[in-house]
């Protein structure tokens, strides 16, 4: 029988809402299991025991006494730290904003709170959201619950390793260019990056406004659908929040393939795949096939643009998002100061770490004066054609089917010292993010050495149902979101 721990939200929810066991019981089991592992793994930035057994507690005397339950009833959830939670820290893993605690509660958690769930602590990741290893923490790099010399992906590193090492059922993390859907790959469970405007981004501490993107990371596609439902909504407190109509995710569950076309665009099995990853994504796109579904080979023109527009747009972006941590209304401050340019410059440069530096003077540079038009205006342009190409696509197609991530995890430092490569491994993440449509990863196989590898499905925007649906066929019909990492049993 499994334990507590092991089982995805919504066996956890019914459990209690069926009265066979209680929040607190569910909550102590991941709290414990926390205590077991995180010092190997480092998942969380920080657990908040106290508060989240006082909740449970709370939750389960309010059932007990006949209220009616919202729709995460008692299940423990893990929430990125880049996400303000009320009264508690929120660091962004960045010694800037170590001793930050908000005065106000971002609109997701609002919202998994008013469902009554349970947040069990926040969840490390590289600073300010930016990287693709959780190694640009300020409090100490991730593993990989599968490899733990192995990095868990990134940024949502640590909603990522928390889910694929059972420390909770759920978690929260957030997309800019793949910080859900390759650490969901690397760590083999499933990460969905909605349509952009689709979940709230108030509250979420800004890296690319444009681009970010809040998200569930979970152990199955019927989990992620469930807390899509909760977090899906429109929000007045966000200018960019659509006022679309959100369908129940879960309901649309249910479907078969026949006559669904399955697109395979050319460029993402190119240079720099792995042949392992390659011949797991062909093998479910085959798989696909034989559950009646039409797979097509598709073109995205501009994919080899990709990278290079999304670091122009997204430096330039974090460059003016973060051009507000100064050492003055909050975060670190400087004792070493002179005057106020010094006090500016010398808590800026203590409390960033170096990739932080790097894409605020990346982003710097291409916003300046004589720089402006070469570069981010012309990534401007560029990044229209990531959304005509995938328009043109989706009028032969209904999703799009390709590798998460280029490769298995990576070895720790294996590429700290090599920037370029490190941007390379979100080369099949990011044109979802230029182009603000819906994507999801879900595990569709093993390397060699054991390691997980991700499948990416992409849709329209606001086709998030069908996204699931798709997903879900495939995930019912295989069993590797079932297996867990051996290394932490």
């Amino acid at each position: 029988m499994a334990e507590l721990y092991e089982l995805p939200g919504h066996q956890v929810r019914s459990k209690i809402l069926s009265r066979e066991v209680s929040s607190e019981e569910v909550t102590r089991s991941v709290l414990e299991r926390i205590s077991k592992l995180d010092a190997t793994i480092n998942a969380y930035v920080s657990v908040d025991a106290e508060r989240a057994i006082a909740r449970a507690a709370e939750i389960d005397s309010r059932l007990a006494a006949g209220e009616e339950m919202g729709a995460l009833c008692g299940v423990p959830i893990a929430v990125k730290d880049n996400m303000c939670t009320l009264g508690i820290p929120t660091t962004c893993s960045s010694k800037i904003l170590e001793n930050f605690v908000p005065p106000y509660q971002a609109t997701v958690v609002e919202a998994i709170l008013s469902e009554d769930a349970v947040i069990i602590g926040k969840t490390n990741l590289d600073e300010f959201a930016m990287g693709s290893s959780t190694e640009n923490s300020a409090f100490g790099t991730t593993r990989n619950p599968w490899a733990t010399d192995r990095i868990p992906g990134g940024s949502s590193g640590g909603s990522a390793a928390a889910i694929a090492a059972d420390m909770a059922p759920l978690a929260l993390g957030s997309d800019t260019g793949g910080s859900i859907r390759q650490p969901a790959a690397l760590c083999g469970v499933v990460g969905l990056k909605p349509t952009y405007g689709r979940v709230s981004r108030y509250g979420l501490v800004a890296f690319g406004s444009s681009l970010d993107q809040i998200g569930p990371i979970t152990k199955d596609v019927f989990d992620a659908g469930m807390l899509l439902n909760v977090i899906a909504k429109h929000d007045p407190k966000d200018s960019t929040s659509a006022p679309e109509p959100t369908p129940n995710y879960v309901a649309a569950l249910e479907s078969d393939m026949a006559g669904v076309r399955i697109g395979l665009p050319k460029e993402y099995f190119g240079e720099g795949l792995s042949e392992e990853v390659e011949n797991a994504i062909r093998a479910a796109a085959a798989k696909y096939a034989d559950l009646g579904a039409e797979v097509i080979d598709v073109s995205l023109p501009h994919t080899e643009y990709a990278v290079a527009t999304y670091y122009i747009i997204a430096t330039a972006e974090a460059s003016s998002n973060l051009a507000r941590y100064d050492g003055v209304h909050y975060g670190h401050r400087t004792k070493r100061k002179s005057d106020l340019i010094d006090l500016y410059s010398r808590s800026r440069s203590e409390g960033f770490g170096a990739e932080v530096k790097r894409r605020i003077m990346l982003g710097t540079h291409a916003l300046s004066a004589g720089y402006y038009d070469a570069y981010f205006i012309k990534a401007a342009q560029v990044r229209a054609l990531f959304r005509k190409d995938f328009d043109e696509a989706f009028e032969k197609v209904d999703v799009l089917l390709c590798p998460t991530s280029p490769t298995p995890a990576f070895k720790i430092g294996e590429k700290a010292s090599d920037p370029l490569a490190m941007y390379l491994s979100d080369v099949y993440t990011i044109s979802a993010n230029l182009a603000g449509i819906p994507g999801i990863s879900i595990p569709c196989g093993f390397s060699s050495d054991g390691l997980p590898i991700g499948l990416q499905l992409m849709a329209k925007p606001f086709d998030e149902e069908r996204l699931l649906r798709v997903a879900y066929a495939y995930e019912q019909t295989t069993d590797h979101h079932l297996k867990r990492p051996a290394s932490i049993a």
